[in-house]
């Protein structure tokens, strides 16, 4: 009889393995070599031995689920028990027992995985509910609709909750995309009302406007122009086909009537710059006028100047201003000149300045009385004022007696 460490071939051929609960017959090579028997079981431990490495290598490194790996375990030890091998058997349990404790921490690590993932998809689930009831309650009727669309893709990708909370979740965001919904169709239903009505007015006005083309009162005109435009902006929006057509037709009579307007314009201000070189040139002479001598002779020559200056026409109006100003400077001399001699001649200008000189005349001599008075009684303070009082009106008898001087 032939043996090995952990079996052994009987005399009848029959192979033995050996294990902690003794020898178990696993199988019989009547005419084969012992060796050779042993070698043929020895064999097929072997391959349950690269099956259990396998296995290990798998559940260490966490590529197999606690649950396959559980089911692997269960599995590999029962083809263990009913082994047709030999080999150390006892030792492959062993290490197959000794994966239990790992795959039961893989499961709880799992599960706590899965349990936060699950919150995490409570957490996402409700921002997206939260984030759907804001877009419904808002307008934003472009970018809203494609963002629920995202929203429901990211939903999708979620994993599901419990029952009861997933339901609760669904059913807030479904009811938000709901409501938006309709609202965003309420709102485009009263948008497309609203551009039927715009293109009835917006049809009124290009109608109106053609009919201003070819108007030549150019102020009134220019005014109802602009008026048309306030009331095209307000219409609002008509149907795109439509509001182009319509636009065509506003713009075509409005450029009509302002290019006509400007060419018009264009040949006055021709004329104006031609007006405005007369007028400068006139202006040389009418400022020869000045320095006023004689008031009446400079009235009749700017009078006879100021007609050929109206005769002349409109200059351009940013020319207006200083010209004119020079003008204005002229006529302002002339008028103070003529003011000045009438005030020179005015009879009752001339009796209150003389009225004037005498009531301080007399005024002065009346305190020079009480100052004469005052020091003749010793009264220095009174006398020392009515001083005073004297050489202030006799600085304002100067002022009168040079007024009246200019009336001689």
């Amino acid at each position: 009889m032939a043996e090995e460490s952990w079996g052994r071939v009987g005399d009848d051929g029959t192979v033995f393995v050996r294990t902690k609960d003794g020898e178990r017959a696993v199988g019989q090579w009547p005419d084969a070599n012992p060796e050779e028997a042993l070698a043929f079981y020895t064999r097929r431990y072997d391959a349950l031995a690269f099956e259990v490495d396998l296995l290990e290598k798998r559940v260490q490194a966490g590529t197999v689920s606690p649950d396959d790996a559980r089911a692997a375990v269960k599995k590999v030890t029962g083809a263990i028990d009913e082994a047709q091998a030999v080999g150390d058997l006892d030792g492959l349990r062993a290490r197959l027992e000794a994966l239990t404790p790992l795959v039961a921490q893989q499961r709880e690590k799992k599960k706590a995985e899965r349990a936060a993932k699950v919150e995490e998809a409570r957490d996402a689930k409700t921002k997206i509910a939260t984030e759907a009831e804001t877009i419904a309650a808002g307008t934003d009727w472009r970018h809203g609709v494609t963002r629920l669309r995202e929203l429901l893709d990211e939903w999708k990708a979620l994993p599901r909750l419990d029952k009861s909370s997933d339901d609760e979740l669904w059913h807030r965001f479904s009811s938000a995309r709901t409501t938006y919904t309709r609202h965003r169709k309420q709102h485009f239903s009263e948008l497309s009302s609203k551009r039927d009505e715009a293109a009835v007015v917006k049809e009124r006005l290009a109608a109106e406007a053609e009919s201003l083309s070819s108007n030549t009162d150019w102020g009134p005109t220019s005014g109802r122009f602009r008026d048309l435009m306030r009331q095209w902006k307000a219409a609002g929006p008509a149907p795109r086909e439509v509001d182009d057509k319509l636009w065509a037709r506003f713009r075509s009579a409005q450029d009509a009537f302002f290019g006509a307007r400007d060419a018009e314009q264009a040949q006055e201000n021709e004329e104006q710059v031609a007006n405005q070189a007369a007028k400068e040139a006139l202006l040389v002479e009418i400022e020869a006028i000045l320095p006023v001598t004689n008031a009446k002779t400079a009235r009749d020559q700017l009078r006879d100047l100021l007609d050929r200056w109206d005769a002349i026409g409109k200059i351009p109006r940013d020319s207006m201003r200083s010209i004119d100003g020079r003008l204005r400077a002229v006529e302002q001399a002339v008028k103070s000149a003529e003011d000045e001699v009438w005030n020179n001649s005015n009879p009752e200008a001339r009796a209150r300045a003389e009225a004037t000189v005498k009531q301080l005349q007399a005024l002065i001599t009346d305190l020079e009385k009480q100052a004469a008075k005052h020091e003749a009684q010793g009264n220095t303070r009174k006398a020392t004022e009515a001083h005073e009082a004297i050489a202030a009106r006799r600085e304002w008898l100067t002022q009168a007696q040079n007024a009246l001087a200019d009336f001689s």
